[in-house]
């Protein structure tokens, strides 16, 4: 019911307090938004709290949590919509009063004395740089990358909802202009010693890679990195580039760059399974060089009759073996073909025993990842011993799980996937979504093991222990509660220098009574193990520790000045400039006002 007091800008529910508050034309990135989201819902006396662009997405999540109103329903993409459900009216009015001392703080926290309103003022302002990151909304992205195409630079394109159609675009229009493209929908990359995107800090090194998988090439990296050798470069592509429709058209720009970098002397390719014949091409790419090549196409090893035996090409089960074997060929040179030659130096290992506590009877799995690519290897992995998993992204022939919010029977999930992150930060940045489903897991008596992992590095949650290790405490105690015995597998993936602590996460985790692991294919065994018949969860596993590594530098900061232009979230910039870049952020803004058609218009009138 509407109560006349109320301004004309907000609106009120029964039985709780509910007040809207829209601000047209007010553009704010997703980090500053989701930032603003949890410091009012932290203010007293809020229940809930919404903060978010007037997009048909977002308003469809209002609509989930109960905060949509009509008055939400009338507002433009471009406006800001402000909603605060609060046990009072009064406390409802207080936080909204105080969402401009909130984005004053946020202000107060830039260092920028002035920002360039457009591309081409900005690269005035550092004509050094040679990439310019895009993280706009999708629907403006791609003509944000061409234009930075069009004033000569590369592209990190960060950004998802961009069409086939302009991502082919973009890579042609690249590489008539000798640039690159990566992405759209990339994550992860480092060059010349920084990191773009969400990316861990690992030495220096001589060993190339090319990644159609965001967290595929974080594993790797900090494997390489755990195993005492370093990354020359490392290229993400997105995750269509292989597809039939794009056929590789970054991968191979980025194999050929690798292929003449006199300072990487192995290369390694990780994706998903590409499409047949865009695998035969990179594998035909590949051989074609003098310099040892590690393939990952996770599944594909197992699904090809017979491997082609060619004598620089080497092919990976999983992504902590793609590290292995390109640590291997880095140390001693050796060049010859197959998986089963490459084991690391026996005095390098130990083998400790890692227990996992066996599950409940007649109970399942729950795999809760942020990493999509961790998520797809996880499901190639528990194939054999534990069949019948669903996933919202399953093998080729899986079974598809028809709800994604709802687990059923064995259930690996990408929280990363569309149907969690449309108008949503990605669950490596925010993990109030995964804390949400931990809890969730635990009240269900089927659930009998949870595994989730930690991506740690630039970009990410500054501190994602913090979060879900009381959260998962409070699921194993929920499930003690009920008699049930509930063992939680966290795989953190990072490195001892990445900004979060990789000692303290592990910690934190272990504290709240998580089973740890760094390898990814180890808690692969152990889940494996914990629910196989004899009951006993038992691991052998071997150390990372590789002594001796003789091109290995020890220094993960940059030894060459990199600078770069940044469009879209701010926290991008942070971590460029954390790492010692030189960087501009760009004040973008929706062109036209967020009025597409009026956009258009201005388009061809140029």
């Amino acid at each position: 019911m509407d109560d006349p007091s109320v301004p004309d800008d907000m609106a009120i529910a029964s039985p709780a307090a509910t007040l809207v508050e829209i601000r047209a034309g007010s553009y704010y990135d997703s980090v500053v938004l989701m930032l603003l989201q949890r410091a009012l819902t932290e203010l007293p006396g809020v229940m809930d709290a919404g903060v978010v662009m007037g997009t048909a997405a977002n308003k469809e999540l209002l609509d989930q949590s109960g905060l949509l109103s009509e008055e939400i329903q009338a507002a433009a993409p471009e406006d800001l919509i402000l909603v605060v459900k609060a046990v009072s009216e009064q406390a409802g009015r207080s936080a909204l009063a105080g969402v401009d001392d909130l984005l004053a703080v946020r202000r107060s926290q830039q260092t920028d004395t002035y920002r360039p309103k457009s591309l081409t003022s900005a690269t005035r302002m550092i004509p050094e740089a040679e990439w310019i990151l895009v993280s706009v909304p999708g629907r403006y992205a791609a003509a944000v990358a061409r234009e930075a195409l069009n004033l000569g630079k590369n592209v990190f394109l960060y950004s998802d909802n961009v069409s086939l159609e302009d991502e082919i675009s973009l890579k042609e229009t690249a590489a008539n202009g000798g640039l690159m493209v990566m992405g759209p929908d990339c994550g992860t990359a480092r060059i010349d010693g920084i990191g773009l995107g969400f990316a861990n800090r690992v030495r220096k090194g001589r060993i190339g890679i090319v990644a159609a998988s965001g967290t595929g090439l974080q594993t790797v990296m900090a494997g390489i990195h755990r195993l005492g050798c370093g990354v020359s470069q490392a290229y993400g592509t997105g995750g269509r580039d292989l597809s039939a429709e794009v056929q590789a058209r970054s991968a191979k720009h980025a194999l050929a760059l690798l292929k003449e970098d006199s300072e990487t002397d192995v290369i390694v390719v990780v994706s998903k399974p590409p499409a047949a014949a865009v695998a035969q091409e990179l594998l035909t790419e590949a051989a074609s060089g003098d310099k040892p090549t590690v393939i990952d196409f996770i599944g594909y090893e197992s699904s090809q009759k017979q491997l082609p035996t060619v004598p620089n090409i080497h092919f990976a089960r999983t992504l902590d073996q793609t590290a292995e074997i390109a640590v291997r060929l880095t140390t001693s040179g050796d060049s010859k073909s197959g998986v089963e030659n490459y084991a690391l130096p026996s005095q390098g290992r130990i083998t400790p025993s890692r227990l996992v506590q066996t599950p409940q009877p007649h109970t399942f799995l729950r795999g809760l990842y942020s990493g999509g690519t961790l998520a797809y290897e996880a499901l190639f992995l528990l194939q054999d011993s534990l069949p019948s998993v669903l996933s919202n992204g399953p093998l080729p022939g899986g079974l598809l799980l028809d709800n994604p919010h709802r687990s059923q029977g064995h259930t690996v999930v990408d929280l990363g996937g569309d149907a969690f992150t449309v108008g949503r930060l990605h669950p490596m940045l925010d993990s109030e979504l995964r804390v949400r489903r931990l809890l969730q897991e635990a009240q269900d008596p089927e659930t009998g093991l949870i595994v989730l992992d930690v991506v740690l590095g630039d970009g990410a949650h500054v501190d994602p222990a913090s979060e879900l290790a009381p959260a998962i405490e409070e699921a194993v105690s929920t499930a003690a509660l009920e008699g049930r015995a509930l063992p939680v597998v966290a795989v953190v993936i990072g490195t001892d220098s990445d900004p979060q602590g990789l000692d303290r996460q592990i910690e934190q985790l272990k504290a709240a009574g998580a089973y740890v692991f760094t390898r990814h294919d180890d808690a692969m065994r152990a889940v494996a193990c914990a629910f196989a018949d004899d009951g006993e969860g038992r691991l052998h596993s071997q150390s990372e520790l590789v002594p001796g590594v003789p091109n290995a530098t020890g220094d993960v900061s940059s030894t060459s000045a990199f600078a770069a232009i940044n469009v879209g979230l701010e926290s991008f910039t942070d971590s460029l400039r954390d790492q010692g870049a030189e960087v501009v952020q760009v004040d973008w803004r929706p062109p036209a006002g967020g009025d597409e058609r009026l956009a258009n218009l201005l388009n061809r009138l140029r």
